[in-house]
């Protein structure tokens, strides 16, 4: 019984080699694009900060009630970035902000990226007119606006921050499904393929130890690039009026400054910190997407970098 086990562990042994061998060879290409590795600190700073946002700011910034400066202050000692129309501190605010329009993106992409690999594996290993349907239903949601869609979803149902990513999610995801599908059928024509299938190999099997590990690198750069997507959408979303009124977002903060008539009024330090810090993740996201996709698809590295 010692040798089928020890046979089992150095099969795993050899199978985590390959893998911290895999991520190795992927930092040591990813640390040479400086673009990427801007984007990814920038990341790591703001990330922090949000899980920090308890104890830099607490959680009673969000109060109306316990204000602790007068409505629409410029920035001063006191609020570096001002007060909004209830005499909060928009820096405080800022900082609580991030973590809701960073989960929202998060989880939102990773929704759409999930629906977008589901439909795409299985349109591209099943076929005939089971992928014709798929597609043609991937190519309606492809033509529509996905933010007006979106809107509609996020109309009708709960305004809260679930509804928000799930509205985001459900509506963004045909373009991943179309990529993974073309990744799909290359896959699927390779010699090796046809070898696990003559030895028994059934359609779980393929798709999940064949296809899946295969066009994992193409859905990695899919997420890092549809996650700036979905805080935009996010924040447009609340912008609109559609998001959770119950929580601080940065697309939040900005309705808040329209309603106060932060642009007829001239408080620039009501509309600016949050377009600036949804504009600075974005492209940070962005950076690591491009700089993950050259990694993983070194034609591109020259264009990239």
């Amino acid at each position: 019984m010692t040798v089928p086990s020890t046979a089992a562990q150095t099969a795993s042994s050899l199978a985590w080699a390959r893998r911290r061998g895999s991520v190795a060879r992927f930092w040591r290409a990813y640390r040479t694009h400086r673009a990427g590795l801007f984007g990814l600190g920038a990341l790591a700073v703001i990330a922090l900060v949000a899980l920090a946002a308890p104890l830099l700011v607490g959680s009673d910034v969000q109060s109306v009630t316990n204000a602790p400066g007068a409505a629409l202050e410029s920035p001063s000692g006191a609020f570096p970035l001002g007060t909004d129309q209830f005499g909060r501190s928009l820096l405080g605010l800022l900082i609580w902000g991030a973590r809701i329009s960073l989960t929202v993106g998060l989880m939102a992409a990773a929704l759409s990226v999930a629906i977008g690999t589901l439909v795409g594996i299985l349109a591209g290993h099943f076929g005939g007119w089971f992928s014709t349907v798929t597609m043609r239903i991937t190519d309606w949601f492809l033509v529509m606006p996905t933010l007006v869609l979106a809107i509609v979803l996020a109309t009708v149902m709960s305004r809260s921050v679930w509804t928000v990513i799930l509205a985001i999610g459900v509506t963004s995801w045909p373009t991943t499904a179309r990529l993974v599908r073309a990744q799909t059928l290359a896959v699927e024509s390779r010699p090796y393929i046809e070898r696990a299938t003559a030895l028994g190999g059934g359609h779980g099997h393929i798709m999940s130890r064949h296809v899946l590990p295969n066009v994992m690198p193409l859905v990695l750069a899919q997420t890092t690039l549809g996650i700036s997507n979905a805080i935009l959408t996010e924040a447009t979303l609340a912008f609109l009026g559609l998001g959770d009124p119950d929580v601080v977002s940065w697309g939040g903060m900005l309705q808040d400054a329209r309603e106060a008539g932060a642009v007829s009024s001239g408080h620039w330090w009501y509309l600016a910190p949050p377009g600036i810090a949804i504009a600075a993740v974005a492209l940070a996201f962005t950076l690591c997407g491009r700089a993950v996709e050259s990694v993983l698809n070194p034609k591109l590295g020259v264009s990239t970098r």
